[in-house]
């Protein structure tokens, strides 16, 4: 194999990255090679490590490299809140921001009947029984506000409109379309706080 085509190979790899096209992976490639090859060789092994043990935690399904998360097994969080959000990014900008002490469930995406995203790939069931438990007394809906965001929402909501508690939606501050991860901490701080609620009493 030449030089060559390795280097093509290494650009073409670095192109399965968000946002990183033929160009930005080219500078890429090129900087590790001259100026970082340690770090280019520590990147390789912690990916290799990083896609080999991490996986989903098995209450919230967040990513995590042990059985449960660090959120799921502490404690001190409040199992009385859960907070459904679309994408691990999403937990990790909530944590950044707010003071929320509450527990998570990471859906894995929206849905997208077209994308053939349906409930059980988000997995709905699974939620059905955590909210069936008894604990949740508030269900905080913390979707991105896209058609899909705001379909998964609903969706949701009707879910948990059979359970004895409160339901709430993130609401100003968030933009139309806007992602969590994308969204300054000021502004997604003020979201959460003013949340609105969709189902359950006043108390």
């Amino acid at each position: 194999m030449s030089e060559a085509s390795l280097l093509q190979q290494l650009i073409e790899s670095l192109r399965c990255l968000p946002g990183v096209g033929p160009k930005s992976a080219t500078r890429m490639a090129f900087h590790i090679l001259e100026h970082d090859r340690d770090g280019g060789r520590r990147l390789a092994g912690v990916l290799e490590q990083a896609v080999a043990r991490i996986g989903h935690c098995s209450q919230c399904r967040t990513l995590t490299e042990h059985e449960t998360c660090r959120l799921c097994a502490n404690p001190q969080r409040d199992a009385g809140q859960l907070c459904v959000v679309e994408n691990p990014t999403d937990v990790m900008a909530l944590e950044q921001a707010t003071g929320y002490s509450g527990l998570y469930f990471v859906l894995g995406g929206r849905l997208s009947p077209l994308d053939g995203v349906g409930p059980r790939e988000l997995g709905m069931e699974q939620l059905r029984e955590c909210l069936a438990g008894g604990t949740v007394k508030e269900l905080i809906l913390a979707t991105t506000t896209t058609v899909e965001g705001e379909a998964t929402a609903h969706y949701v909501a009707e879910l948990a409109g059979g359970y004895a508690m409160q339901v709430t939606r993130i609401a100003h501050g968030v933009p139309l379309g806007g992602e969590l991860e994308y969204v300054d901490s000021g502004t997604l701080a003020h979201a959460f706080a003013g949340r609105q609620r969709l189902i359950g009493d006043e108390r």
